[in-house]
């Protein structure tokens, strides 16, 4: 499987050196040249590792990677910073940095701590799934949206997890129920439905709807454009 990487960098040369570079080396690589495009990139993307510059326009690093933490995300970040002095470096790791390299830097340098973050990651347990302002404590087995705690039945947890696990899918009712349901079920009864619309209430307290239903389909968790049932 291919390796996916975000940089966040705002000058141009570097970004573009980077890119290239790691592109070449089999990454599947995306940039973000602000703080403002980084986050978006953050929170629509599943990455392996998000390389991440301090003195970033619209949001500084440090305000990203603190955002990013407390979404409960795990995802290796290897900070690049012109900033040297060791207060800064120990600023960074403490608000969530893996690694830490000074501009300018050798390029195989970069790609050696790349690649040593990814192995890392790549050997950690999945701890938590998130999708925007939703997200899922797989360890403590709790959901939150927006910082705000949902109080989810096992089987409603289940079938979030599924969905945010899937994001931007079609899920039809058949695959659902074979993926959260592990006794039988009737396919004709309205038992997911009923799940769904009390998963919705509570998802929906504390922002907008995140679980649309594709007419004739099924369900979608994300932004849809085809036809929205109730």
């Amino acid at each position: 499987m291919a390796i996916r990487i975000l940089i966040i960098e705002d000058e141009p040369e570097l970004a573009d050196f980077v890119v290239r570079g790691l592109g070449e080396d089999g990454f599947i690589v995306e940039h973000a040249l602000d703080g403002e495009q980084g986050w978006a990139a953050m929170q629509c993307g599943s990455w392996d590792l998000i390389v991440l510059d301090w003195g970033l326009p619209r949001e500084d690093g440090i305000s990203l990677l603190r955002r990013l933490r407390q979404t409960g995300a795990t995802t290796p970040v290897l900070f690049l910073t012109a900033r040297d002095a060791i207060a800064d470096r120990v600023h960074g790791l403490d608000v969530g940095a893996d690694d830490y390299l000074c501009k300018p830097f050798a390029f195989d340098e970069l790609l050696a701590r790349v690649r040593a973050l990814v192995r890392r990651g790549s050997r950690m347990p999945e701890l938590w799934v998130s999708q925007g302002d939703v997200s899922v404590d797989l360890a403590k087995q709790r959901a939150l949206r927006g910082g705000h705690p949902l109080d989810l039945t096992a089987k409603e947890l289940a079938l979030l997890t599924f969905f945010m696990r899937h994001p931007g899918q079609v899920l039809s009712r058949t695959r659902i129920y074979d993926h959260v349901w592990d006794e039988n079920f009737d396919l004709l009864s309205n038992t997911l439905e009923v799940h769904i619309m009390e998963l919705r209430r509570k998802l929906e307290a504390h922002g907008s709807r995140v679980i649309q239903t594709i007419r004739g389909r099924g369900y979608i968790f994300g932004a849809s454009s085809g036809s929205e049932a109730p």
